[in-house]
């Protein structure tokens, strides 16, 4: 047994599951209405390497058997059973993204075993509010009242795949960000772009993560082709970080898992998550490990599978992470870079006790 397989794990940001069966195939890329077969890939490998023997099926099943068998059992048993094998205690997730009809926080945890707790994306709130406000200034504040008062372990931004991660030190002036939240109302747009309101968003929710005494996630890095890759290079981030001392936790980070782990070097309020790489890039995930590790503290660093969907996803995310992480310290043990307690206390501590120190758990 690997020093990783033991450790109860906290998936500190996933999506939910899919109540319904969908196209396996359609959630294995990033691409929309990819062309490509998304099963030749490294992630297509790794759910035929370790999915397969979970549902039954012999390692390295091909494709069109997995689907087939997937199909025979059906969401609900395919979904216990991978989400029970991914050994999470606590199950942080995202509820601002549902392309579909998706689990609970807590129906997730029912599945899989252990807890469940939202994460509050803020620009969902801003969006959802603003069906309803009847002015800006109303908007402001039930934005506000929102951040304050809605249960959560976390709030969550994807300000970068709005406008980027080049926010400003400070917040816009006040009646700027009015302006922007009349126009906005007067638009009717569901989906929230203005950069000075989304600038002012961020800030907010900083100032009500501090006093909350929350951490806030920003997706950075790899993600669909929503997104500016170059726009989302945690570097971006740098001067928000200097300049507001909220606990951040930096998601995803690929291929920029160096520059964010130099911001955890650097930044003691800064935390790397590397979430939605570790299913993506399969066997290749102890060597992103171990360039995260070259510079951010032990401390610094969190697990997470960002599993969206298919419940795969939050499976693969574990598995992986516990066998090449395991892997990845072995070698230093045989090279004796570390002792055998250190071993243990680093897999426990990026696996569980880091996020359950941040999160107050």
């Amino acid at each position: 047994m690997g020093v990783a397989d033991a450790v109860p794990l906290i998936d500190q940001h996933c999506h939910g599951v899919a109540t319904v069966d969908v196209d396996v195939r359609e959630w294995l890329s990033e691409a929309k209405n990819a062309r490509r077969h998304p099963f030749r890939s490294l992630l297509g490998l790794s759910v035929r390497r370790w999915c397969a023997p979970v549902l039954g099926m012999d390692t390295h099943a091909p494709a069109e058997e997995y689907l087939w068998r997937r199909a025979e059992l059906g969401w609900h048993e395919v979904t216990r059973r991978l989400l029970a094998a991914a050994g999470v205690k606590h199950w942080f997730v995202d509820t601002g993204y549902a392309p579909g009809p998706v689990t609970t926080p807590g129906f997730l945890a029912e599945l899989g075993g252990g807890s469940g707790h939202e994460v509050l994306r803020v620009e969902a709130v801003a969006e959802a509010l603003a069906l309803s406000a009847a002015s800006p200034e109303a908007l402001l504040n039930g934005i506000r009242a929102q951040l304050h008062g809605v249960p959560t372990v976390a709030f969550k931004t994807v300000v970068g795949y709005r406008m980027g991660l080049r926010l400003p030190p400070a917040p816009p002036p006040k009646a700027q960000v009015l302006q922007a939240a009349g126009n906005w109302l007067r638009a009717k747009e569901s989906r929230l772009t203005d950069p000075v309101l989304l600038t002012w968003l961020v800030h907010e929710a900083a100032r009500v993560a501090r006093e909350r005494g929350l951490p806030l996630q920003f997706h950075t890095g790899f993600g669909d082709a929503d997104l500016r890759l170059s726009a989302v290079d945690p570097a971006c981030l740098t001067d928000f970080i200097r300049a507001v001392p909220v606990s951040t936790v930096l998601l995803h980070c690929y291929p920029f898992h160096r520059n964010a782990a130099y911001l955890a070097h650097v930044f003691d309020h800064v935390y790397i998550d590397l979430g939605l790489m570790i299913p993506f890039v399969g066997p290749r995930v102890g060597a992103v490990l171990a360039e995260v590790l070259e510079l951010a503290p032990f401390d610094a660093v969190l697990y997470s599978s960002d599993g969206n969907m298919l419940p795969e996803l939050h499976f693969l995310g574990a598995a992986l992470w516990r066998y090449y992480l395991g892997k990845l310290i072995d070698s230093w043990l045989i090279d004796g870079v570390l002792t055998a307690t250190d071993a243990e206390r680093l897999a426990l501590g990026i696996g569980y006790g880091n996020a359950a120190r941040l999160h107050r758990l």
